[in-house]
């Protein structure tokens, strides 16, 4: 409408059974528009509610590994893990040191190292297991849609690789 005087814009406003809502008061001169600001904020609202619901809040779920787990739990902890990373959750892997069981701190560390390898295809680790006091703990990450597509890339490059090399040897 252009620059129009205060009164002007507020009868055009009045007349149309609408508000004059000021969109950038610090302007010179200030700009304003005539809408139902009702409807307005009930439109934000939904938009704010609906991205709200479309939100994935990551949590951290937790796994416990003693040290001298043996292999047939370390595949069912795993299995439970990939299932948490599938869902898009982090896996906090913990292991408590009790008493003489200090002294196998390496051990541990090879069976957490280990129990990463089983889910490495879903997860890698964004915190490397550290010993913090009598407890070691380490965090895996489900792994990103670019990650996933970059190691298929890197095993089609390597498969074709594979492929011309066989076919040179005949």
């Amino acid at each position: 409408m252009g620059i129009v005087p205060i009164k002007e814009a507020l009868q055009q406003a009045g007349d149309a059974n609408l508000d004059l809502v000021n969109i950038s008061p610090n302007a010179a001169p200030p700009v304003c528009r005539i809408m139902d600001y009702g409807k307005y904020r009930y439109d934000q609202q939904k938009k704010e509610k609906d991205a709200k619901k479309k939100q994935k809040t990551t949590e951290v779920k937790e796994l416990r590994l003693g040290i001298f787990t043996e292999e047939h739990d370390l595949d069912t902890k795993a299995v439970l893990a990939a299932k948490f990373l599938e869902g898009g959750d982090k896996v906090k892997i913990s292991m408590r040191f009790r008493g003489r069981e200090m002294g196998y701190v390496n051990k541990g560390r090879e069976n957490m190292l280990k129990f990463c390898d089983m889910v490495k295809d879903l997860g890698r680790i964004e915190k490397q297991p550290i010993l913090e006091g009598r407890n070691m703990s380490m965090i895996i990450a489900p792994k990103t849609e670019k990650e996933k597509e970059k190691e298929a890339k890197a095993a089609r490059q390597k498969a074709k690789e594979n492929g011309e090399t066989q076919a040179a040897q005949q």
